[in-house]
């Protein structure tokens, strides 16, 4: 993203939440019920573009009796700030991935399990099944109410700078960065790579300096980060899926009255499966794209990869960590892992 562009969106993000509201109808201003909604992605994302649909159609459908102001782009902090503050009530909706999400409920990770997932179909059959049944309920736990459809991330990628990735062989020794997140950092310890948590603004100097030689994140935003420009490499490994959990606190949903959580749930889970739609639709660009940048592309098979996780007994540890329970489930979508 260029700088002109960033401060443009910083500039945005810095107004005030009526002005993200300002396509409403007059009488939402007035609203019966004023809930916040924070999240991490810039107002051009098809995350906030669904949102904003999502909360006009919320004012429009009650009446005016709900008024749902978008605060994007961290304006209400980082995303562990965000997460005390939703499940505290100080905010009231927050869309945090799957690995954020597991630093307060564990098993909301399951579906960041290493080489899980072979394709989509497989993804929500499993998040809009009963696996994800199973995370909403451990959520309800911690006083946090989960919709019922996940928002979509997007799969991750390996980009390197020294040479092409085409089987597990291929990472031995590599110093990769990795999410501060006890799961990515077991799986590639497991793949035998030497990986490091840094935080996501340190990335691009890293590898541009060598501190590490490669990363793994979704297309976009290698793109928008513009990694290209310090990798040569880049391996369609499919290795991790992610998603956004949309949740609510639940003391302030269950406030709500029945006729209003129906209105709320429906226009947001629809918006959820529309940016769904946002993000394959993009996703089929960005590849070729990333190509006229200089990114050369394989596509290793995950076989080599699998198997080596389970020799070195990656699966059958975050079977027991995750519970039998949630695992049998997670292998009722995609097969036996462990």
């Amino acid at each position: 993203m260029i700088l002109s562009r960033r401060r443009a969106l910083q500039a945005l993000s810095a107004l005030p939440a009526a002005g993200l509201i300002g396509a409403m109808p007059r009488a939402a201003r007035a609203a019966e019920f004023s809930l916040k909604y924070g999240n991490n992605l810039p107002l051009t994302h098809p995350l906030n573009i669904r949102a904003q649909e999502a909360a006009e159609r919320i004012a429009r459908e009650t009446n005016g009796r709900v008024e749902i102001a978008i605060f994007p782009n961290n304006q209400l902090g980082g995303d562990t700030d965000m997460l005390a503050q939703v499940r505290s009530g100080a905010i009231t909706f927050f869309t945090p991935s799957a690995l954020v999400a597991a630093t307060l409920v564990p098993v909301a990770a399951i579906n960041a399990a290493g080489f899980a997932f072979a394709d989509y179909d497989q993804v929500w059959k499993a998040m809009d099944g009963p696996l994800g049944v199973h995370v909403r309920a451990a959520m309800a736990k911690v006083g946090l109410h989960a919709f019922e459809k996940m928002w979509d991330n997007g799969f991750r990628q390996i980009t390197s700078g020294a040479k092409p990735i085409e089987t597990a062989k291929d990472m031995d020794g590599l110093k990769i960065r990795v999410p501060v997140s006890p799961l990515s950092i077991s799986m590639f310890k497991a793949l035998a790579a030497s990986p490091t948590s840094l935080q996501f603004s340190e990335v691009y100097s890293s590898l541009q300096t060598r501190i590490v030689d490669a990363q793994e994140n979704p297309l976009p935003i290698i793109q928008v980060a513009k990694l290209y420009e310090v990798q040569k490499y880049c391996a369609i490994s499919n290795h991790i899926w992610d998603g956004f959990w949309f949740i609510a606190n639940g003391r302030a949903w269950q406030a709500l009255p029945a006729d209003l959580k129906a209105i709320v749930a429906g226009a947001i889970n629809d918006a959820g499966i529309k940016q769904r739609e946002d993000i394959k639709a993009f996703n089929a660009t960005v590849q070729s794209d990333l190509q006229a940048k200089g990114l050369t592309f394989t596509k290793p098979a995950p076989d080599s990869f699998r198997a080596k996780l389970r020799e070195a007994g990656f699966y059958g540890e975050w079977k027991t960590r995750f519970g039998e329970e949630a695992w049998g489930l997670l292998e009722n979508a995609v097969g036996k892992l462990a």
